[in-house]
């Protein structure tokens, strides 16, 4: 979540007209994330999130999220709901952009995962992969491996290389290699693939929340389940791997979904692949990021560590047990 586009309380009530969710009482920009605009918006009745969708999210892929949601909604995951208007239109236009009046979740996102929690978002993630089962709708991954390299050449080289040397080198050979190794024969469906913690709102130690469905898409699960591992399973500048955390999260998928071997043995390949699409993500945002952005701008190299990592670990390292 971010702020690109700013929104005047006057904009927001003649937005709210069109709603029966009562009369605007607040409306605060949320800094976090780097895709949509995004406001906490409470009314007299309920809390609000409103989304603005920028340049990243193409409004022709909304209804599938919408769709997706409203599935993993029926089949009780805990997900936010689209909020309809009084005519029942759940997309508006709102500055020029696509807008959404969205369900407020509560609960809290954790910077710092106990095993404990960390296994429960495997399991909650396992049973979301489970819900989409009688999902129909396919959308490609934009973000998918065939996009990684051609993302890469729209990056300035010097500017890698001034956050480390070597750096722009080292990924044109890591999407050198991918592009020769990536799999395809794993298991595929409708999955998020941005499930970071703040993505994730905790009640205690209980998920009570699975948040910013703006990249889900078409894919493996195995892939889905190792951006998770790498979101979760590291400090946040991603020189640590915190054994325990990892190895809890795919403990608690493993609860519900028994990964195949082949998933197995592809995991750390997929943990590279995690690394890699988020740190030429974030190194396109770093240098393209819009002067003025209510955007809090995160650092490429905690995935180039990350990366690093997955590229010595085995099945072992990672599943903590023999295979």
């Amino acid at each position: 979540m971010a702020v690109y586009t700013q929104v005047s309380a006057e904009a927001a009530e003649r937005l709210l007209a069109l709603y029966d969710v009562g009369r605007l009482v607040s409306l605060k920009g949320i800094a976090e994330g780097v895709e949509n605009s995004n406001y906490l918006l409470e009314t007299d009745r309920a809390r609000f999130i409103l989304t603005l969708y920028e340049s990243r999210v193409d409004p022709a892929d909304l209804p599938y999220f919408h769709n997706l949601l409203a599935h993993l909604h029926n089949a009780g995951c805990p997900v936010p709901r689209f909020i309809d208007d009084r005519q029942g239109n759940w997309l508006q236009d709102l500055l020029g952009k696509k807008a959404c009046l969205i369900e407020f979740l509560p609960g809290i996102s954790v910077s710092e995962p106990t095993p404990i929690q960390a296994a429960a978002v495997g399991k909650s993630m396992a049973q979301m992969h489970k819900a989409v089962a009688g999902f129909s709708e396919a959308k490609p991954n934009p973000l998918g491996q065939e996009s990684w390299k051609p993302l890469f050449e729209r990056c300035d080289r010097a500017a890698a290389e001034s956050l480390l040397p070597g750096l722009a080198d080292d990924i044109a050979r890591e999407c050198d290699w991918l592009e020769a190794n990536w799999p395809s024969e794993l298991p595929k469906h409708a999955v998020h693939t941005d499930l970071f913690p703040d993505n994730v709102l905790f009640r205690g130690d209980a998920v009570g929340g699975l948040i910013d469905f703006y990249f889900a898409c078409t894919d493996f699960r195995a892939f889905d389940l190792a951006v998770t591992h790498a979101a979760w399973s590291f400090s946040n500048d991603g020189k640590s791997y915190l054994a325990d955390i990892g190895r809890a999260l795919l403990q608690g998928y493993g609860e519900v979904i028994h990964l195949s071997d082949a998933e197995k043995q592809a995991f750390a390949l997929l943990g590279r692949g995690a690394s890699l699409r988020f740190l030429l993500t974030r190194l396109y945002d770093w240098i393209n990021t819009p002067a003025g952005a209510l955007v809090t701008r995160k650092d490429p190299l905690a995935f180039h560590r990350r990366l690093e990592f997955y590229r010595s670990a085995d099945v072992v390292a990672l599943f903590g047990v023999e295979q």
